[in-house]
């Protein structure tokens, strides 16, 4: 396969949907933190049939941090392919770089959470079709051939110390 040395639309595509992903996540994760109780996005602690959690600031911790800040930060490097050693020894595709393979993780990381969700709340709703979706569209990009070879890094350039370096 020979890798694309041109970020192409699927690859700017990624990129924004890891961006909707996390500006969502922390704009609910920040009103849950703020508002435990929910009622600031019109929510009750009823709304869990599965009692879980006493109100919902954990769930917005988790939130924020997992879903809105990580994949925004995972968004910065798909731009910029920064090197990153503890991301470089999570990623199990070290031919690609690792945003790659964490936006792949993050793909997973919605559709489990939005599932959790659905179990707790045991109905669904039509935002749980929309983030489902999300996180197999997420997946279903970053794994288009055009993405994947962008990413390969026998052609990456990387940033590493504020200076770049074409990986071989």
């Amino acid at each position: 396969m020979v890798a694309a040395s041109k970020r192409t639309f699927t690859g700017w595509l990624l990129i924004a949907l890891q961006a909707f992903l996390g500006i969502g996540a922390v704009v609910g994760g920040l009103f849950l933190v703020f508002d435990p109780s929910g009622n600031m996005m019109g929510m009750s602690i009823d709304l869990m049939k599965v009692t879980i959690f006493p109100d919902f600031l954990i769930p917005g911790i988790i939130l924020l941090l997992a879903l809105g800040v990580f994949p925004l930060i995972v968004m910065s490097a798909l731009i910029i392919k920064w090197d990153w050693k503890i991301g470089e020894k999570l990623n199990v595709f070290k031919q690609l770089h690792w945003s790659w393979a964490f936006s792949l993780y993050i793909g997973f990381a919605l559709i489990i959470w939005i599932t959790v969700q659905v179990y707790i709340v045991s109905e669904i709703s039509t935002i749980h079709i929309v983030y489902i979706t999300l996180g197999l569209a997420i997946q279903a990009v970053t794994l288009l051939p055009s993405v994947s070879s962008y990413y390969t890094k026998s052609n990456s350039t990387l940033i590493h110390g504020g200076t770049k370096h074409v990986a071989n």
